[in-house]
């Protein structure tokens, strides 16, 4: 859906190749959409698409072609993955997408496709966030953005660890995300926001941008913040600083994918059919999606 102008529209794209050695082709039943399509799109995120070609690195679908060598996956088994880079040159908002078979995970049979496309990158950004700010039960945890996709998965996944978490959202998200597992929920509106919370978090999780600089004083000496908007502040008082990207982790992906098949990992995704993707885009690069995961489905 990127033409060489980098307009998002419809297109009609080539076939993707046979899959190479260890590699799968899968026929794509959803597909997630992000913030980061928008680099894609700019080539702000070299992730190897060859315009004209379909942007996506998150989805769902049943595998239609294995590689040599691909041992894991059979033809019409399903799966979920995060890729990036894309073998294919293409991506997932399209009918068929080419990936590295060690990079999917199978879908269990409770998790339908809408779900399984919304979880990627969005669940692997928290649980690899979590997994590198390395808090243990008891601990406190502030998560900017927790009303967005990924902070709602980072709220539920720390919970599960007695993690203590307050987050930053709208007012109108504050029932949603106490249900979710948050011991506090404060109002991101407020400019005085942190002065209204107890400092002292053993740890801070930044989702939203430009917080960063407000959240690290809140943050007790020797501790740590981790910042997925690319604007970790410098390291003081001992506190550890780092920006993360994402990388697919099939074997995370597996247990996120159990977990969210057996209700312990709970999704809200906005299906759309794939023929409103750039539609679709505009709203979640313009912050309009409303906290949503949108979702682009072949129905």
């Amino acid at each position: 859906m990127s033409g060489a102008e980098k307009e998002v529209a419809l297109l009609e794209l080539p076939e993707p190749s046979s899959p190479g050695p260890g590699q799968i082709l899968v026929a794509v039943e959803a597909a997630g959409v992000g913030p980061w399509d928008e680099l894609l799109n700019g080539a702000g995120w070299d992730v190897g698409l060859r315009p004209p070609a379909a942007l996506g690195v998150e989805g769902a679908g049943k595998v239609l072609a294995v590689g040599a060598g691909v041992t894991g996956f059979a033809v019409g088994d399903r799966v979920l993955a995060h890729e990036a880079p894309l073998p294919g040159g293409s991506g997932f908002w399209a009918e068929r997408v080419l990936i590295n078979a060690d990079h999917a995970a199978a879908c269990p049979p409770g998790l339908d496709a809408v779900h399984a496309a919304a979880l990627p990158v969005n669940g692997l950004t928290a649980f690899q966030a979590l997994e590198k700010l390395g808090l243990s039960r008891g601990q406190r945890l502030l998560i900017t953005n927790g009303g967005g996709a990924t902070g709602a998965l980072a709220i539920q996944l720390a919970a599960a660890k007695g993690i203590e978490v307050t987050a930053t959202a709208s007012a109108a998200a504050a029932e949603r995300l106490l249900g979710l597992g948050a011991v506090e929920v404060v109002d991101y509106h407020d400019p005085n926001w942190s002065a209204k919370v107890r400092g002292g978090f053993d740890a801070a999780l930044i989702i939203a941008t430009s917080t960063a600089d407000a959240a690290l004083p809140l943050v007790r000496d020797d501790g740590r913040l981790c910042s997925l908007t690319s604007d970790a502040p410098p390291e003081e008082r001992g506190i550890t600083s780092w920006d993360l990207y994402v990388e697919p982790n099939a074997a995370q992906l597996v247990q996120l994918a159990e977990q969210a098949a057996a209700g312990t990992l709970k999704l809200a995704p906005e299906p759309l059919p794939l023929s409103e993707g750039p539609a679709a885009f505009a709203r979640v690069v313009t912050g309009q999606a409303g906290g949503k995961k949108i979702v682009l489905t072949r129905a």
